[in-house]
């Protein structure tokens, strides 16, 4: 539960391919203002970045490019390989992450923004739903995940798996979420039930703190 009064910080995860980014689309286009953990957690390992020196010193010299960047999918093949691996890698990434994720909730609080979307595939592994006031999952199939997975990342079939294995089982996300949806259709009826759970968000908002100016 984050401590700032009148602004409502909502959790958005799920499992991946399941269709998060186009529940976030919705929300944002629907007044919430978005923070992605996704596009901090590329800016933290930026080069010269003090959490890519601590990349660096747990991975070695292996996970950079020859321009001294992030070589993501070294990185990512290190850490899904070995699950100890990738729990050093949150290890040293998440506290980064978090810490930007708090300042931009303050930032937005400061600039008068009562509804923010905390987007965040790990939302429960960083803890970071301390933060939120609700938390929406997005879930799917397993074969369908799978399928999308290797569409957008262009990976193959038992890689794409490897990255489902490593995430929180679908019962985990139910149980500790306030509203689930499910991706198992048309991305069409995932667009119509993320209105309608928008909707549902601000008049919670509405009916807790009185109406949004």
């Amino acid at each position: 539960m984050n401590s700032l009064d009148g602004v409502m910080v909502v959790g958005l995860t799920g499992q991946t391919g399941a269709g998060k980014s186009t529940v976030s689309k919705v929300f944002v286009q629907n007044g919430f203002r978005l923070i992605d953990a996704d596009a901090i957690s590329r800016m933290v390992v930026k080069r010269g970045s003090h959490c890519l020196a601590d990349l660096r010193e747990c991975f070695s010299d292996v996970i950079l490019l020859p321009d001294g960047e992030l070589d993501r999918q070294a990185l990512a093949a290190i850490a899904f390989s070995d699950h100890r691996k990738l729990e050093m890698l949150n290890t040293i990434m998440y506290p980064y992450i978090m810490g930007e994720i708090l300042r931009m909730i303050h930032r937005f609080s400061q600039q008068n923004h009562k509804l923010i979307l905390l987007d965040a595939p790990t939302l429960f592994e960083s803890r970071a739903d301390d933060f939120c006031d609700l938390i929406i999952s997005v879930v799917a199939d397993a074969d369908l995940r799978q399928q999308r997975i290797m569409q957008r990342d262009h990976i193959p079939a038992d890689t794409a798996k490897q990255r489902m294995d490593v995430q929180l089982s679908e019962s985990f996300f139910r149980e500790h979420s306030d509203a689930v949806l499910e991706n198992n259709a048309d991305f069409s009826d995932l667009w119509d039930a993320a209105q309608e759970l928008s909707a549902k968000t601000i008049r919670y908002y509405e009916t807790k703190y009185g109406l949004l100016v």
